[in-house]
C-alpha cells in the first residue's frame, strides 16, 4: 500500500496559484471592443458614427442652453430654451390643482415613489405590507387627499387635475385593474364551462377589436347617454373604467399564452395531491405562468402608460396636453422642440424604469423550466 500510495503522490499535479482577476473598464474594451483588428475597426468608425450625430444633440441641450429665467427674453443662446419648462413646471406637475391645495398631491406622490422604491430595492425588508399598502391603502389614500370633499378637505373635482399628477394616476389605476381583470378573463378563457368561455371571448375580442381613441370617445359622450338624467358620471372616472377594460383584454391574451406554456401534468399532480381549482391555480399554476410572461405583462403596461396622453380627445390635459397647452401662448411661441422632448423625457424615464425592473425580475425569479 505504500508504494501504491507513494506512486500516486507522484503522479498528482502541483498547487498552483489562482488566476489573477481580470475585469475594469480597460479589460472590458479590450474584450468586446478591440479584440481584433477587424473589431477594432469596426467599433472605431461606429464610435465616431455615434460623435457626430450625438454630439450636435449634446451641444444644443445642455452646453448651450438657456437654463434660468423668467421669460423667452432670457433665451439668448443658440441652444436649447429650458427657461419654457421651469417657467411653467408647477403646472406640467399639478395641472390646474388649486395653489393652496398642492400638499395633497405632495404627499401622495411622494407615499406613490416611497412605496415604489420599497417593492424594488431587493434587501429592503416589509415587501407583502409594502404591495398591500400600493394595492389597497395608496388607492384610498390618493382618492380621499386628491378628490377632497371629505375630513374637511375642500372639494377638487377631476377637471381640475392634470399633468404628471393626472398621468400617473390614470396609468396606475390601469395598470392596477387591468392585471387581476386579465388573469381572470384569461382563466375564463380557458374555462371548460361553454357560458363562461363564450362570454370571455366575446369581452377580449370585442374590446381588442376597436382602437382605444374610440372607447374613450365612447366614455365620454355616449355613456352618459344610458345612464339616468340625474346620475352624474364623472368624466375622469369614465376614462379610467375605459381604459381598465380595454387594456384588460390585452393582458388577458398575455397571460392565456403563460397559461398554455404550462404542462397539463402540473395541474394534473395537484388534483392527484386533493386541490381544488381554485388551489391549483394560485399555488401552482398561476405563478408559474406570470413567471415566464412578464416580458408580455410590462410591455403591455408600457404601452398602456404611453396611452395615456390620448385622454386629451375628451377633454383631460395630462402631462403632454399641459405642455401643448403652454405652446399655444404667444409668449412661447417657437419653443415646441423643447416641450416635446421634456414630455418624450418624462416618458422614456417611466417605460425604461419599468422594462430595467421586469429584466430584474426575470432574473430574479429565473429558476428554469422544465416539462
Amino acid at each position: 500500500m505504500s508504494a501504491i500510495a507513494r506512486d500516486t503522490d507522484e503522479m498528482l499535479i502541483a498547487s498552483r496559484p489562482p488566476p489573477t482577476p481580470q475585469g475594469g473598464v480597460m479589460y472590458w474594451l479590450r474584450t468586446r471592443l478591440f479584440s481584433g483588428p477587424v473589431n477594432s475597426v469596426v467599433s472605431i468608425v461606429t464610435l465616431l458614427l455615434i460623435v457626430r450625430l450625438v454630439w450636435p444633440v449634446i451641444d444644443w441641450a445642455l452646453i448651450q442652453a438657456d437654463w434660468v429665467g423668467s421669460s423667452r427674453a432670457d433665451c439668448t443662446s443658440d441652444g436649447a430654451c429650458w427657461v419654457f419648462i421651469s417657467t411653467r413646471w408647477s403646472q406640467i406637475v399639478y395641472g390646474f390643482y388649486p395653489l393652496t391645495e398642492r400638499w395633497r398631491v405632495d404627499i401622495v406622490l411622494g407615499l406613490f415613489f416611497t412605496l415604489i422604491v420599497w417593492l424594488v430595492m431587493p434587501r429592503l425588508p416589509g415587501k407583502r405590507a409594502a404591495a398591500l399598502m400600493a394595492l389597497v391603502g395608496l388607492p384610498i389614500i390618493a382618492w380621499v387627499l386628491l378628490l377632497g370633499g371629505m375630513f374637511g378637505l375642500p372639494h377638487v373635482p377631476t377637471r381640475a387635475w392634470g399633468g404628471l399628477m393626472l398621468t400617473l394616476t390614470i396609468a396606475a389605476v390601469g395598470i392596477v385593474g387591468s392585471l387581476p381583470l386579465g388573469v381572470v378573463l384569461a382563466l375564463g378563457r380557458r374555462s371548460k364551462m361553454p357560458l363562461v368561455r363564450a362570454i370571455c371571448v366575446i369581452f377580449i375580442e370585442f374590446w381588442r377589436g376597436v382602437p382605444l381613441i374610440t372607447v374613450l370617445f365612447m366614455s365620454s359622450v355616449m355613456l352618459p347617454l344610458f345612464v339616468p338624467a340625474n346620475v352624474e358620471f364623472d368624466k375622469l372616472l369614465r376614462a379610467l373604467i375605459g381604459i381598465m377594460l380595454f387594456w384588460s383584454a390585452y393582458m388577458a391574451e398575455v397571460v392565456r399564452s403563460g397559461l398554455q406554456a404550462i404542462d397539463k401534468g402540473q395541474g394534473e399532480a395537484g388534483a392527484a395531491l386533493g386541490l381544488g381549482y381554485w388551489l391549483r391555480m394560485r399555488l401552482i399554476i398561476l405563478p408559474q405562468a406570470l413567471k415566464l410572461v412578464i416580458p408580455g405583462i410590462v410591455n403591455t403596461f408600457i404601452a398602456l402608460f404611453k396611452d395615456t396622453s390620448l385622454v386629451l380627445i375628451i377633454g383631460l390635459f395630462d402631462v403632454l396636453s399641459i405642455i401643448q397647452a403652454g405652446l399655444t401662448n404667444s409668449d412661447w411661441l417657437g419653443f415646441a422642440i423643447e416641450g416635446y422632448v421634456f414630455a418624450a423625457l418624462v416618458f422614456w424615464v417611466f417605460c425604461f424604469g419599468m422594462s430595467r425592473y421586469s429584466q430584474h425580475l426575470e432574473r430574479r425569479l429565473d429558476t428554469g423550466h422544465q416539462h
